[in-house]
């Protein structure tokens, strides 16, 4: 059971009777800046599974939405890498969330602009988060709105973005629902991606896994895993796609945060009951 409050303009999540502890999973959305999740802590709440700006990639944000070619404007390196055709992400002010029997909900909408001022598009992230036995449940349904005509270019990575805190002499495992590992995933269609790795704190390892609709765009979907192994469905590896001037576009997400290793038959029956609930 998890209770949620709006704290200083984040949205922290809490299993309740715990709200003198440390949030589960933070919202983050302030003016004029990417909107993320992050901190999220395993399950048992021992351990940070996300990290925010790392040295190697400063614009990542723990789990996050970001896109490289929408009409020729980046949405991916937030200006960090000194491009001048980079976009910006303007949050509106965050609302208290709601909670029923248990389950959190809340909505993080945002416009995002041109380096003109312009506005692109408008987003709308709307997650629930559950705990489902020792598994903490998010599901996201993001949806762009076109405020003019938009073409997304083809690109090898883009979308729901996850940024755990890899470390090189700790290494970590990767799996998608197709049995492939590692840089073996990158760029490969699969239902799901699960990353596991030991963090500071723990004494066993924890991880994340993100699962694709089935009523997704290029479902399953093609994936960016990185050397840090960063994942991301990225719908732009398959190619450029389009939206008109006032249509909308829906993909959904349920990302499983847990302690121990991968458990492929855990996240498979997860995937099961989200595609046909």
């Amino acid at each position: 059971m998890l209770t949620a409050a709006l704290v200083e303009g984040r949205i922290e999540v809490r299993r309740q009777g715990e709200e003198g502890g440390a949030p589960f999973v933070t919202q983050n959305a302030a003016a004029d800046a990417r909107p993320h999740l992050h901190p999220i802590l395993a399950p048992d709440g021992v351990g940070t599974l996300t990290e925010d700006a790392p040295p190697h990639h400063p614009w990542q944000h723990g789990l996050y939405v970001g896109l490289n070619d929408v009409n020729g404007v980046g949405f991916w390196e937030e200006g960090v890498g000194g491009n001048a055709e980079d976009g910006t992400f303007h949050p509106r002010p965050l609302k208290a969330p709601t909670t029923t029997d248990g389950r959190v909900a809340w909505n993080v909408e945002s416009v995002w602009r041109d380096p003109d001022g312009h506005d692109l598009l408008g987003e709308t992230q709307a997650w629930t988060a559950a705990v489902s036995g020792d598994v903490l449940v998010l599901d996201m349904a993001w949806t762009l709105s076109a405020r003019t005509d938009l073409t997304f270019g083809e690109y090898a990575y883009g979308g729901l973005f996850l940024r755990m805190p890899y470390r090189q002499q700790r290494g970590g495992t990767m799996m998608n629902s197709e049995g492939q590992a590692q840089q073996a995933a990158e760029g490969q269609r699969a239902r799901w991606v699960a990353v596991a790795m030991q963090v500071d704190g723990r004494e066993s390892p924890a991880g994340i896994a993100i699962l694709d609709h089935k009523n997704n765009a290029e479902h399953p979907v093609p994936w960016r895993v990185d050397g840090q192994l960063g994942i991301s469905p990225s719908r732009c590896i398959a190619g450029a796609w389009k939206i008109g001037e006032g249509e909308a576009v829906l993909t959904q997400y349920r990302v499983l945060v847990f302690a121990g290793d991968i458990d492929g038959a855990m996240i498979d029956d997860a995937w099961q009951q989200f595609v046909t609930q």
